[in-house]
């Protein structure tokens, strides 16, 4: 158990209250647990970021933006202007619903995942106040193929939201999985979400990239604490509105 020794009365009482209840021992244990209900989403993941971490080492921002911008057609201009609405606010809210009808266990590690995932991703959004590739490449604009009808937002864009709640949704779904290898499905639904926000001109590489990690760590770490809380423990959790079988899904 951790041990905290602090010279002011007060301070005491606050590292006795943490060390009684944050045990680091059992949450070790949770987090490699975790890993290994997801390692077929997060092995691949792993690789996949760490070749974008050596594209933006090599390359810089203008180029990878550019690379990318250049490369259109008109199916895939159509199918990932509506590919990037399971990323937005709504599609969450929209995923969030309908997992709860299935298992409001799911829906419940859902939800607290993209709350917290949002939180500090805008948190960080408003802090950090990065430009958008249309501010950003203001004087270039006649360089850029834009989409008809997308709506170019200008502030914000590090780190990319919707890549975050992609990619928290993937281990979500992966994490309750009865079959793992659904862990590459859903991985690639969530590169295919990040990627359409560099396509759509909405984010740039950097972005998405901080944004799928975030996405993927935050999420692992509050799955392994919050799903071992004893009120998730209840066969009620274990159903849905349509009261599915239980078995359709992993119980921890």
């Amino acid at each position: 158990m951790y041990n905290c020794r602090c010279n002011r009365p007060n301070l005491s009482k606050i590292c006795r209250l943490f060390s009684a209840n944050f045990k680091f021992e059992p949450m070790k244990a949770a987090l490699t647990a975790t890993c290994k209900k997801i390692n077929t989403l997060l092995y691949p993941y792993l690789v996949l970021l760490l070749i974008c971490v050596l594209l933006m080492i090599v390359f810089s921002k203008e180029e990878l933006y550019f690379a990318i911008n250049h490369w259109h057609a008109v199916f895939t201009d159509v199918f990932f202007a509506n590919l990037t609405v399971l990323g937005a606010g709504l599609g969450c809210i929209v995923i969030v619903l309908i997992t709860f009808l299935i298992n409001y266990r799911t829906g419940f590690l859902l939800a607290s995942s993209y709350i917290i995932t949002f939180i500090i991703s805008q948190t960080i959004k408003h802090l950090v106040k990065a430009p958008r590739p249309h501010l950003f490449f203001s004087k270039k604009l006649h360089d850029i193929y834009l989409i008809k009808g997308v709506v170019m937002l200008d502030k914000n864009s590090f780190p990319s939201g919707h890549s975050v709640s992609a990619f928290t949704a993937a281990v979500v779904f992966t994490y309750v999985a009865k079959n793992k290898n659904w862990g590459g499905f859903w991985l690639i639904i969530a590169v295919l979400i990040a990627y359409s926000r560099m396509y759509l001109s909405e984010h740039f590489l950097q972005d998405v990239t901080v944004g799928s990690a975030l996405g993927v760590f935050i999420t692992v770490f509050w799955l392994s604490w919050i799903d071992q809380q004893a009120f998730l423990k209840s066969e009620n959790w274990n159903r849905g509105i349509f009261r599915l079988n239980k078995n359709s899904v992993n119980k921890s």
